[in-house]
């Protein structure tokens, strides 16, 4: 048996597959004081017999919320002479160019705990100036008396000689020993100044956080009876060691994400669009050719949610989605302007929607589902909590529906196809800025609100159909369970492509894979593959593309490759200059697991309709009788007309009027739009 753990905003979900398939899941409340908790008490309620149990995969929020929140340690940031303050000039950019009130997210390093040391290193590797080792100690000694907890290196050029910033982690180690030091040259040895000590500043300060928490984590596994240490989401789509995980925290950004666009690569299409939304957050995913899209330029704390430019960048490789903060807990206000606003921040577990019954004051997406019908008070996690629809009504009505003069349903409605929108706008953008359009993919939605806003969202899109998986409410749990242990590798190498012969390339490229294979073979992995990418553009272009580099003909089957990428992006060719690298990169992995993310329970056959209740659907009129069905009563085959919902214990689906839903043979349900 496996098990998949995703720690979200507001549920911890988990998901037990075997031979067979998903055997059982479960959600419980985040306990954000203590995450690991609510993972124990998940398992606890999930099995009674954790003697099976093969292997534990695990995502979680804790590092974004970490930076998002300000909670890691103490950092400072060692920088060349003159470029201590690279993290507040970032990139002398303004993302919104007639913004006066322009705000930027804080760096995680205040000025004053940003040093000039004196060295630099050039361009090509040779050193100019040498490094002063007596500035180097003297400094590690204060900073250690002044109860600084980690320490950042970022010297130019480090990604081409990293001699001087390994002999500052040698020197700290001497004279500082309870210092953590991360140096650029081992987060993120690649070009890009600012995105370089930005990342590698994120990754001390949330490590030993990171740390604490995953070894409390092993000691819940073993308490339980599970002896294997678990492994943990990469955001990526890999998997890592604990180990390797708690050296590199800022990989694991992203990690549960990264487990829903897995899964629903695993069971879909090649090409399709993958919706998640759980309490806090919403995702959408491009698959294409049947692998989720991988980017290495990421920002967190984005102070204008679709605006790059306007977060802490961090350059690792992450699943490639579109993120936005409308989730079952967000908030619904009444803006200055007299406006219906949904979102960012969210209610999230504690103390949660006002329908939750937990103290929550203020109005949020869950409570306005379930004034619309679309929730069944008394199913809510199949039972285990009980929904209080007469609150919500009336939060609905004192703080959106009075001051705006409409009715509590119309008010609910607002919210509901609120977030509908701008999830499609944000996805329709996402989508069409990679070389696809949206209109023409189906969608796969999971979470547990993604299938109750699935079918609008599809609409607001124009997407021909909706698909809701098995176990859709906890898929991305399943998801992690599809992941093999893998790792990624760069090196930077500006360079014009015609100018390289292919010796250099493979010689580079073979440095790296034995670095990824000797990574894995520490946990246990013999079967290694490796794939290799390039970074190319235009000379003279600012950013580049990524490009496989395969077997053939140097340089022109690369040339060839970039070209015809080139082309599916933009629509049309490059100018007429040379082409140069700017980054090579390897993915090593493991074998991926051979698994199903089938449900098990055969249906049981039978009338699976449950009886009608009203639901609000203003095409149809308002409040209509609308048709419940039981999802786990349902067999491949049989069709289901809306208007009607189709209810599971962690989520539920609504198929509108002139829509229909049909159960296909791997038991998902498909909405035709």
């Amino acid at each position: 048996m496996r098990i998949g753990v995703d720690i979200g905003g507001t549920f911890t979900d988990v998901c037990a597959v075997d031979e067979r398939g998903i055997v059982a899941v479960g959600k419980v409340l985040t306990t954000h004081d203590e995450p690991a908790r609510a993972v124990e008490e998940g398992l606890a309620a999930l099995l009674t017999d954790f003697g099976a149990v093969e292997q534990v995969v695990h995502g979680t929020t804790l590092v974004t919320n970490a930076l998002i929140e300000r909670k890691g340690s103490r950092t400072a940031l060692l920088a060349t002479a003159g470029f201590r303050d690279v993290l507040e000039m970032r990139r002398e950019h303004r993302y919104e160019l007639y913004d006066l009130h322009l705000e930027l997210p804080a760096p995680l390093v205040p000025r004053h705990l940003r040093f000039d040391v004196p060295e630099r290193i050039l361009a090509d590797g040779s050193v100019h100036t040498g490094l002063d080792e007596d500035f180097v100690a003297k400094l590690g000694r204060e900073l250690a008396a002044r109860g600084i907890e980690a320490v950042a290196v970022c010297f130019l050029h480090a990604f081409t000689n990293p001699a001087h910033e390994r002999r500052v982690a040698e020197i700290l180690a001497e004279v500082a020993p309870s210092l953590r030091v991360a140096l650029s040259s081992d987060v993120v040895p690649e070009i890009r100044e600012f995105e370089r000590a930005s990342t590698t500043v994120a990754n001390v300060y949330v490590q030993d956080l990171t740390e604490r928490y995953l070894r409390d984590l092993e000691d819940r596994l073993r308490r339980l009876g599970i002896g294997r240490a678990p492994h943990i989401m990469l955001s990526n789509g890999g998997l890592a060691t604990v180990d390797t995980a708690a050296r590199h925290p800022i990989r694991i950004l992203e990690s549960g994400p990264a487990g829903g666009a897995l899964a629903a690569a695993s069971i879909g299409p090649a090409d399709l669009l993958a919706f998640d939304m759980g309490g806090t957050t919403a995702k959408l995913c491009l698959i294409a050719d049947g692998a989720p899209l991988v980017t290495h330029q990421f920002e967190v704390d984005r102070k204008y949610r679709l605006l790059p430019g306007s977060g802490l960048p961090v350059q690792v490789p992450v699943t490639d989605m579109i993120e936005i903060g409308v989730g079952g807990g967000s908030i619904a206000r009444i803006d200055a302007l007299g406006l219906l606003t949904v979102g960012p921040d969210s209610a999230g577990s504690e103390p949660g929607p006002v329908c939750y019954g937990r103290g929550g004051t203020e109005p949020a997406v869950t409570d306005a589902d379930l004034v619309l019908g679309y929730l069944d008070p008394g199913y809510f996690l199949g039972g285990a909590m009980r929904l209080d629809a007469t609150a919500a009504r009336a939060v609905l009505r004192e703080k959106i529906a009075d001051p705006l003069g409409v009715s509590v349903e119309e008010a609910a409605w607002g919210i509901h196809t609120s977030v509908n929108e701008d999830m499609a706008n944000a996805a329709r953008v996402h989508a069409v800025e990679r070389g696809h359009d949206p209109a023409k993919l189906p969608m796969y939605t999971f979470g547990g609100a993604g299938p109750v806003h699935g079918v609008g969202v599809a609409r607001a899109l124009g997407a021909p159909s909706v698909v809701a998986p098995p176990a859709a409410g906890v898929l991305s749990a399943a998801g992690f369970l599809t992941a093999p242990l893998a790792f990624d590798f760069v090196r930077s190498a500006r360079a014009a492509v015609h100018d390289l012969e292919w010796e250099q390339v493979d010689a580079l490229f073979a440095e790296m894979e034995a670095e990824g294979a000797a990574l894995l073979a520490k946990s246990g992995v013999d079967e290694v593959t490796h794939r290799r990418v390039a970074e190319l553009r235009y000379a003279g272009q600012g950013y580049e593309i990524r490009v496989p580099v395969h077997d053939g003909p140097w340089p022109g089957t690369l040339i060839e490759d970039f070209t015809r990428t080139y082309r599916a992006l933009y629509r049309r060719s490059g100018p007429e200059v040379g082409v140069e690298v700017l980054n090579w990169r390897v993915v090593s992995s493991g074998p991926a697991p051979d698994i199903t993310l089938r449900l098990t329970a055969e249906a049981q056959g039978g009338d699976a309709r449950k009886g009608t209740r009203k639901a609000y659907f203003p095409a149809a009129g308002g409040f209509v009788d609308t048709a419940i069905f039981d999802r786990y009563l349902l067999t491949p085959g049989e069709r289901v007309d809306g208007p009607a919902i189709v209810e599971e214990r962690e989520s539920t689906v609504v198929v509108p009027p002139g829509a229909h839903c049909v159960v296909r043979e791997d038991a998902a349900l498909e909405v035709t739009v």
